[in-house]
């Protein structure tokens, strides 16, 4: 009788290891890690805006403030815009 003459048969010696199953679907894995990272800087965003001002300390030695003249905060009239007059 003639033997089938086909792909021979791999032994397979011990167990065959399980498949190992990703903790996240690979289809949503980018969009996981982009919700995550918004929420990070959600978080930061929050906890920058939330803080008080820290309080002004005292000057450097040798400073002197009468050599640092403030600014003028009076413009000059032919650069003022009148700007609430009505224009008819």
């Amino acid at each position: 009788m003639a033997q089938k003459k086909g792909k021979p048969k791999e032994r397979q010696i011990g167990k065959k290891p399980p498949e190992k199953k990703p903790l996240i679907n690979p289809r949503y894995k980018n969009t996981f890690w982009t919700i995550v990272v918004l929420v990070i800087l959600l978080i930061f965003f929050i906890v920058n805006n939330t803080r008080s001002v820290p309080e002004h300390g005292p000057y450097p030695p040798n400073y002197n403030s009468a050599a640092n003249s403030k600014p003028d905060t009076a413009i000059d009239p032919r650069l003022q815009m009148d700007t609430h007059t009505n224009v008819k």
